[in-house]
């Protein structure tokens, strides 16, 4: 069977260990974790400046498109300080039907959300939550920073209920050659300095180029999806928008 021909791979580590960061997945996750905790009092501001002001419009509109409304109660997975939380808020008009989950416990400090938002502090792999307690899963740009893709698709089915939806948002390389060129410079020189300038945490810069280097070692959309199907989801799709967002979606199937 030729590489082209071969079925996609079921995904476990989002990406090689990014040796110029840390030295091994054990590594990684402490690594990550810190540096996130470091950098959450910027990780907003930096966020409006480098999405050009278009990421909260962007978020409602990919969570309408997932399926995502009222009477539905939600889960942000890796709400870091609640940039998606905020939009699912906002489609659903009832907070305490939305749960922000992140094993950053400065992030979640940093997080402005309405009154009624339940914010706990939790991992993809290991979500706080009862099963079959909420209709809709979502990730918002942190699927490259799990450690174990397999494992955390299996605790979305978990939490969900039958019929429960998934949708998990993510910046892909383009598929062309210029439009990955021109993503690059943008992650790897323009964010950073942006960074430098806007944010009073000296590692800022550091973490947005660590983003991109995620961004372009991560496995294929295809892995993705299958990891997904195995997990049990239905229906597995990726809608892309502008070349480089993608919004992964499954369903969980109705009990029988």
């Amino acid at each position: 069977m030729s590489p082209e021909s071969r079925p996609p791979e079921i995904a476990h580590a989002p990406h090689p260990p990014l040796t110029r960061y840390f030295a091994d997945e054990a590594a990684r996750r402490a690594w990550v974790r810190g540096i996130f905790n470091r950098t959450a009092a910027d990780y907003t501001r930096v966020e409006r400046l480098m999405a050009l002001g278009s990421g909260a419009r962007y978020r409602r509109h990919a969570l309408a498109r997932g399926g995502l409304v009222r009477g539905m109660q939600l889960v942000d997975v890796g709400a870091g300080t609640g940039l998606v939380t905020r939009e699912a808020v906002a489609l659903l008009g009832a907070p305490q039907a939305v749960i922000g989950v992140d094993p950053s416990p400065a992030m979640l400090a940093n997080a402005v959300l309405p009154a009624g938002v339940r914010l706990l502090e939790g991992s993809a792999e290991r979500i706080p939550l009862p099963d079959a307690s909420v209709d809709f899963v979502s990730m918002g740009y942190a699927l490259r920073h799990v450690s174990d893709l397999a494992v955390a698709f299996r605790e979305f089915f978990r939490v969900l209920r039958p019929s429960g939806i998934v949708l998990i948002l993510e910046v892909t390389r383009p598929a062309g050659r210029i439009g990955n060129a021109l993503l690059k410079a943008y992650m790897r020189g323009v964010v950073p300095a942006i960074a430098r300038v806007a944010a009073r945490s000296s590692e800022m810069p550091l973490l947005m180029r660590y983003y991109w280097d995620t961004i372009e070692a991560c496995v294929p959309p295809a892995s993705v999806a299958s990891t997904l199907a195995h997990a049990g989801f239905r229906n597995v799709g990726r809608t892309v928008t502008l070349g480089i967002f993608s919004e992964y979606r499954g369903t969980k199937p109705r009990a029988d």
